[in-house]
């Protein structure tokens, strides 16, 4: 066998023991792994963005940082999302409601500064019939109930997200969802498949 015949037998095998780690991760569970599949693996688990927003974002966006508690209440609608058997575009309508009403925050009664009796994700009220107190700040519950009045919506898959929005929400600013829609999109394709 030659020199440069032996260097890459060497180096092959090498490259398969590192590529074989790294695949397999590390044996310290506290060190996160790395993903060492193709990036078109990866992306192959998000949801499609023509999926996501049908109809392309309408005005300008608005973005903010998230929390824990925030991204505990998006893995939360997605969850009630699926439970409820609808898809992820009724997951993109559910996340922009919720971070147009509350910012994604479970809201409790705010005193004077709150809307009536509005609580919860979505700014539900208890004396509108949407639930009690209880029920309306269980992030689960909230979702289910604002998706029932997704699903009564003839047409609300071919609709802007601000209308689809909007005509369960009946809220005093209409056009306010749609701002919404890139950040919701995009935090459903993060945690969809998660």
């Amino acid at each position: 066998m030659t020199t440069t015949m032996l260097r890459k037998s060497v180096l092959g095998i090498a490259g398969l023991a590192v590529a074989g780690g790294l695949a397999a991760g590390p044996l310290n569970h506290g060190t996160p792994t790395i993903d060492t599949r193709p990036v078109a693996a990866v992306q192959a688990d998000k949801p499609a963005v023509d999926t996501l927003i049908p109809h392309g974002v309408q005005g300008e966006q608005s973005r903010i940082d998230l929390n824990d508690e925030q991204t505990g209440n998006v893995k939360a609608i997605i969850a009630a999302t699926k439970k409820a058997g609808m898809d992820e575009r009724a997951a993109v309508v559910s996340i922009a409601t919720a971070l147009q009403e509350s910012k994604l925050e479970n809201l409790g009664h705010l005193g004077d500064r709150n809307d009536h009796d509005s609580q919860g994700l979505f700014q539900q009220r208890p004396s509108s019939g949407w639930g009690t107190v209880e029920q309306i700040t269980d992030p689960e519950y909230a979702t289910l109930a604002f998706l029932k009045g997704l699903k009564q919506v003839d047409g609300w898959q071919d609709m802007p997200l601000t209308k689809a929005a909007q005509t369960v929400q009946v809220s005093a600013y209409p056009d306010h969802y749609a701002q919404w829609e890139q950040q919701a999109a995009d935090l459903v394709a993060e945690h969809w498949n998660s």
